[in-house]
């Protein structure tokens, strides 16, 4: 699995989606590469941290984002798992 760094630019809505990801918080994030955003883009799962729009955040993917929301069934492949507060 990898940790990304990116900047929330948007919630995206979905009302109809497997049963598995009803009340899961879908955001599209801009990735950060070596401190300036990129034109890549990820949508990623947001259970707990509840970040918002212009954020910067921390996200992990592939059995480490299943491994975060402690369900290795689940369907998902980048999850949130912090906000970024300052980079020293």
């Amino acid at each position: 699995y990898k940790m990304l760094r990116g900047k929330v630019i948007g919630n995206i809505v979905s009302t109809n989606k497997l049963d598995k990801l009803v009340g899961f918080k879908f955001l599209e994030i801009q990735l950060i590469e070596n401190t300036q955003l990129t034109d890549k883009y990820i949508v990623a799962v947001d259970r707990t941290v509840r970040a918002g729009t212009g954020e910067e955040v921390l996200i992990t993917t592939g059995s480490g984002a299943r491994m975060a929301l402690c369900d290795e069934s689940c369907p998902i492949d980048a999850v949130v798992v912090g906000v970024v507060d300052k980079i020293q």
